[in-house]
């Protein structure tokens, strides 16, 4: 039997650990199991660790931690608790160091459960989902055009209550609906593996694999009438289970006019791509207790407001190649806390067939990228960034799915209606995609056991739903300008199929998972969907404010001389969004960063970028000008642009050139026309942290002057503070003056022009000092600005605030005053 080598990196230095992977944060009591001569696999089949068991003759002790009550007091633990039948005597002090261990393991546990706000595992044994008990209204309370569209939001808010209700009459409620991957796919019980598949269309289907020796016909599935197939394969006779992990397993079905084809499991866990192969096999993943992560750190609580770090896994290194979690664990999730960030978003974590996507075209929803590793590699990074302190964000697709057939869930039981709308409306022309059916009860319960999945598998923190825009409108906002006229969102373009499905995922993952966080990612300025599901809105935590990077790439290409911007432009941008609903500001993603697409400090700098970047010699004024603007854009995003923070990783220290995945030559399968590709090249698919780590480098400069800005945002929590006043928008000056919180932002983006006494207006009198300043020689400025001096207001209204105070403001510079609070007054 052919046994494929999962693409795992460290399988042997996987931290191993007495406390069952499953249990629940709290005490442990102490189970012993005698095992006769059973293989190192077979410690897979007990919840204990087979390198911490105790040998004695031919015998080995299997000491198993199973959780306790959390409210309870654990057991004392003794060497009188063990079964100690055909246990070596040698072995007693072993085994009483064994229990020791354990009770100082418990100690950890039940000290990491009170201190927490967020625990680990959640346990949902007697959970009640609450019923609905509102009307949907509460929206109206926000914005008075809405009335307008009472009917159209009505039926939206009747579409979600029929979805929840017939959920909880027919399924047992949401809490147990979202758990499809308990049902489907393969799930192991003492006695041997339950696989089951839900395939309509499909009249005949066999589970085929290296188990079997890939026999078409010797592992029958049986249909029941709601159109599942099911197969229950006992242990073998030893105990081993049916199916060994790591080996490659099909489901071969049978569709319309006796037409056989092979499918990888739509529920799997994992998918590989074999050497020398194109399409992906599935892989039964149940790898024996010493290499299954443990979870060691609580998870962090929701920040006021986010910093949140984009990155992908596989191009994280400065070498040519994928990178992998581990390698992502040990090298970048440092630098990510060091640099003040307090949210890691992870891109293309759901398996894709093409990695030139970027993770977009997802063909297996519930298996993770294994180009990276395995998914125990996976969790230990969640785990290490939760140890910092960080958030863990996935980038998660149910927009659309992979169109790929072998290896994808597209026609998965010989129908094009499989999860998907059939026909042209289930087909995504610009994407080459496949739609999802939002009426489907299928796709419902598919689409919410993924976020579920997710979340209790990996410990996510929360999801960045991709191409929402898509999803809401049946013209999937191609080829349309959205006006802000409120007939685009409320109209017979409106998919309120998949509005009631956002409204359910967000209403799911804030019950159940309390501080869990979703941000939508929305072109078209939908009103209502970061407002609460229960006062009638689409529920979101954030949108991302995309109009602010389309504008920062207009500024830097096409405003001409600095001195001609408009200030008040750049200012109504970055507020130019709805209240109440909070945003995600950034002046530049990954979509900034891809070929075909400029960087800011590509735009700024372009090709002196790759000869005059050098500490050493004297640089350009292109160089100069796009240092000192990237600085400004940064810090005016952060604090102006919204109620959270966005780069993707590699912008902060300006990172040169585009991103480019791999790619061969090829032609268009609907024009034919020849897309030339760059020869596999990973060149341009990589980031070079190594330049901001150079001392003679000018990267270092924009780098440490992020890390300083975050660390700025993190003390004075200024985004969070939810006061803000632009005082000054002076295109005559090009100067812009705003409060936030108990700070005041001075942007001065003239070219030439400083300005000595520059009187700015602020509402706290007393005395300011500076926090930040983009001049400082550190950052790559000149050091024109005393940060040893104290600036103290003056009475008398100016730029309609109460006091004010004076301040030097060199050109092309941007400085923080905080406030300093009165001694007497902290006292």
């Amino acid at each position: 039997m052919e046994t494929l080598t999962l693409n795992s990196t460290s399988a042997t230095t996987t931290r191993c650990s007495r406390v069952a992977p499953q249990s629940t944060l709290g005490p442990k009591k102490v189970v012993a199991h005698s095992v006769l001569n059973r293989s190192k696999k077979q410690g897979s089949v007990f919840t204990g660790c087979s390198n911490g068991a105790v040998r004695g003759r031919n015998q080995r002790l299997i000491v198993r931690a199973e959780s306790a009550d959390a409210s309870t007091e654990a057991d004392p633990l003794s060497i009188d608790d063990l079964d100690l039948e055909a246990v070596d005597v040698e072995s007693v002090e072993s085994i009483a160091a064994t229990v020791e261990q354990l009770r100082l393991e418990n100690e950890v546990l039940k000290k990491k459960l009170e201190s927490s706000g967020r625990p680990i595992h959640n346990d949902f044994t007697n959970f009640e989902y609450p019923p609905i008990t509102s009307d949907g209204r509460g929206i109206y309370k926000y914005d008075d055009m809405l009335h307008n569209h009472e009917g159209h939001l009505s039926y939206r808010w009747s579409q979600y209550c029929e979805l929840r209700n017939a959920i909880e009459q027919n399924e047992g409620g949401i809490e147990k609906f979202s758990r499809g991957y308990e049902e489907y796919g393969f799930t192991k019980t003492a006695d041997g593996i339950m696989y089951r598949e839900w395939a309509p269309a499909a009249h005949e289907a066999y589970l085929i694999g290296d188990f079997n020796d890939w026999n078409m016909t010797s592992h029958k599935m049986d249909k029941n009438e709601f159109g599942t197939f099911e197969l229950f394969l006992p242990n073998n006779a030893d105990g081993t289970p049916a199916i060994p992990h790591g080996t490659r397993v099909k489901i071969h079905m049978k569709g319309e006019g006796d037409n056989w084809f092979d499918r990888i499991p739509a529920w799997i866990k994992m998918a590989v791509q074999a050497p020398g192969e194109i399409p992906f096999n599935g892989i039964y993943y149940d790898p024996p207790l010493e290499e299954q992560h443990v979870w060691q750190n609580s998870r962090p609580d929701t920040p006021k407001s986010l910093r949140i770090y984009e990155a992908h896994v596989g191009m994280s290194s400065p070498e040519e190649k994928v990178s992998t979690y581990k390698e992502f664990t040990e090298n970048v999730l440092p630098r990510i806390a060091s640099m003040g960030y307090n949210a890691v978003q992870l891109m293309a974590v759901q398996e894709h067939a093409f990695y030139g996507s970027f993770g977009y075209h997802v063909t297996n929803f519930f298996a993770v990228s294994s180009r990276s590793g395995t998914p125990d590699e996976l969790k230990e990074l969640i785990d290490t960034a939760h140890g910092l302190g960080l958030v863990v964000l996935m980038d998660i697709v149910h927009s659309h799915a992979s169109g790929n057939i072998d290896d994808g869930v597209n026609m998965f039981d010989g129908s094009d209606s499989y999860l998907f709308h059939s026909g042209e409306r289930g087909y995504h022309w610009m994407w080459d995609s496949k739609l999802f059916n939002y009426s489907s009860w299928e796709t419902i319960r598919f689409l919410l056991s993924n976020v579920r999945w997710w979340v209790e598998e990996y410990k996510f923190d929360g999801f960045r739903f991709d191409g929402i825009t898509s999803m809401m409108y049946t013209h999937h906002g191609l080829q349309m300008a959205f006006t802000g006229n409120y007939e685009e969102y409320f109209g017979m373009a409106t998919d309120t199929d998949c509005m009631a499905y956002l409204m359910l995922v967000n209403d799911m993952l804030h019950t159940l998972y309390p501080g869990t966080i979703t941000v939508a990612e929305d072109v078209s300025g939908m009103p209502t969907l970061c407002l609460p599901v229960e006062e009638g809105g689409v529920g979101f935590d954030y949108r991302l404010q995309m109009a602010i990077a389309d504008k920062w790439e207009e500024v830097v290409s096409e405003w001409g001389a600095d001195e001609d911007w408009d200030m008040g432009n750049l200012v109504f941008t970055m507020e130019n969004r709805r209240a109440h609903e909070k945003c995600i500001g950034y002046a530049e993603s990954h979509d900034q960063a891809l070929v075909g697409s400029k960087t800011i400090a590509f735009w700024l700098m372009d090709a002196d970028m790759y000869t005059h970047m050098s500490t050493v010699f004297d640089t350009t004024e292109r160089v100069h000008r796009g240092m000192a603007l990237h600085k400004l854009i940064r810090l005016f995003t952060l604090t102006l642009g919204g109620e959270g923070y966005l780069t993707f990783m590699g912008n902060e220290f300006g990172h040169p050139e585009w991103i480019d995945f791999p790619r061969e030559d090829r032609y268009d399968s609907r024009t034919g026309e020849l897309i030339p590709g760059n020869g596999g090249s990973y060149a341009l698919a990589r980031r070079r942290f190594d330049l901001a780590e150079m001392d003679h480098l000018r990267y270092k400069y924009l780098d440490q002057f992020e890390k300083a800005m975050n660390l700025m945002e993190a003390e004075y929590e200024t985004v969070a503070s939810g006061w803000q006043y632009v005082s000054r928008k002076d295109n005559g000056d090009n100067i812009i003056v705003y409060e936030k919180g108990d700070c005041v932002f001075v942007f001065n983006f003239h070219p030439t022009n400083s300005y000595s006494d520059y009187r700015i207006g602020c509402m706290k009198p007393g005395k300011y000092k500076v926090v930040l300043n983009s001049d400082r020689e550190e950052f790559g400025g000149w050091g024109n600005v005393s940060e040893d001096s104290e600036f103290h207001t003056e009475e008398g209204h100016y730029d309609n605030r109460p006091h004010s105070f004076q301040v030097y403001t060199p050109s092309r510079t941007c400085v923080v005053y905080a406030h300093v609070p009165d001694a007497a007054q902290e006292a």
